[in-house]
């Protein structure tokens, strides 16, 4: 949780900034949420971020998040804090790169693991209107580590 502080610490900055009446147009709000039900399995995230347009074609922003996985032998509790940026070399289309840290909390059958772990992701994703749909890659992925089944995943992004 010690590595939650900074990131308080630039969303506090950001507020010092907003001496300008337009900051906080340039400012949008979001994030993502997943769910999953199936046969003894059950998961559930949620992600709100909040990112800055310095233009037309460069954002950035910081997220914080949980997600929650459940199945018949298996729990894990997984908190996430994550900086963002985004480039946009046209309208439809976005290229990011994530720096995020995740701390995890998993129990299979008796054994229980707590640890953490970061996780770079570079992505490409197509815009329509406040949606953002694409896929990354974690260039610091370690099978043993990510909660994640491989280094690809897709990802929904909604920000307003």
């Amino acid at each position: 949780m010690k590595r939650i502080i900074p990131l308080c610490l630039f969303f506090c900055s950001i507020s010092i900034f907003s001496q300008e009446d337009n900051f906080w147009d340039n400012v949008r709000f979001g994030g993502g949420f997943g769910f999953s039900f199936g046969s003894n399995a059950t998961t559930l995230s949620i992600s709100p971020s909040a990112v800055y347009d310095f233009s037309e074609e460069f954002s950035i922003g910081g997220s914080i998040g949980y997600l929650y996985n459940k199945s018949e032998n298996y729990s894990a509790n997984v908190y996430s804090a994550s900086v963002i940026t985004l480039y946009r070399p046209i309208r439809s289309v976005e290229f990011s790169g994530e720096l995020l840290q995740s701390y995890v909390n998993k129990t299979a059958g008796s054994i229980e693991d707590n640890y953490s772990y970061p996780s770079l992701n570079i992505g490409a994703a197509y815009i329509t209107g406040k949606i953002t749909f694409g896929v990354q890659y974690d260039l610091l992925y370690k099978e043993n580590k990510s909660i994640y089944a491989n280094a690809f995943s897709p990802f929904i992004r909604v920000l307003f």
